[in-house]
């Protein structure tokens, strides 16, 4: 583990952490992420508690100054090194699948590709304590820099290989990925607990994927719609 998002973090919350709300005028008020929030309820089937994370995460504290004015649009936007930070709806739509296909708020999850952080953020305001993993050093870095005003004593963010997912914090209710591969690593459904639930874009044409960890080493999985991230990569950089 290299660090927690806030150093010096207590012992494990077992509840969401309080997310504080935004104030001030322009890109830091409360309007501009109630728009894009309204926006995205109009959309349909995102769950309450992550439009409301949404609410109080400052999307544009996670770019680059010049692309600011873009933050709360529905777009996927460059964070460097071949990455970008995914659509508002996107990171609504999967968190709240992952929400609905586990039934409850999970106590412990884990996001394989932190990116820039803005995701591991708003999951760290539905579950109770969250992992987060990048592989790019420079990324990493970056994370932490952006997540450092937010002070989020439940999110943790790891530098390392995130197809061998994090078994420091194993077992997890819930293992969700921001990259695609053909099929998952055997390592995210390993550090399940069983009745977790894996949420990823697999396969070519990309599909994103949920399955949940049965007993006796079974799987359930089922297709939930049409998908395009940046592909699932090994190693670390």
């Amino acid at each position: 583990m290299s660090g927690s998002a806030r150093s010096g973090a207590a012992a494990t919350p077992r509840h969401a952490a309080a997310l504080p709300l935004p104030s001030g005028a322009g890109m830091d008020s409360q309007a501009v992420r109630n728009a894009m929030v309204e926006r995205l309820r109009a959309m349909g089937g995102m769950d309450p508690a992550v439009l409301n994370a949404m609410l109080r995460v400052p999307r544009h504290l996670f770019l680059e100054p010049g692309l600011a004015a873009q933050a709360y649009l529905d777009n996927a936007l460059p964070i460097g090194h071949g990455q970008t930070i995914s659509k508002p709806s996107v990171v609504a739509r999967a968190a709240s699948v992952l929400l609905q296909a586990l039934g409850e708020r999970p106590a412990r999850l884990l996001e394989i590709g932190t990116g820039c952080g803005y995701q591991a953020a708003v999951l760290a305001g539905v579950a109770g304590e969250v992992y987060s993993i990048e592989r790019i050093r420079a990324l990493h870095e970056l994370a932490r820099r952006n997540l450092r005003a937010l002070r989020l004593p439940n999110l943790r963010l790891l530098l390392g290989d995130g197809m061998l997912g994090a078994p420091a914090g194993a077992p997890y209710d819930a293992v969700i990925s921001a990259a695609a591969g053909e099929q998952a690593p055997p390592a995210w459904l390993e550090q399940l607990r069983p009745g977790g639930v894996l949420l990823a874009p697999l396969g070519q044409p990309q599909r994103l994927t949920a399955m949940r960890k049965l007993g006796g080493g079974r799987v359930e999985s089922w297709s939930v719609e049409d998908a395009r991230f940046v592909p699932l990569k090994s190693g670390v950089l």
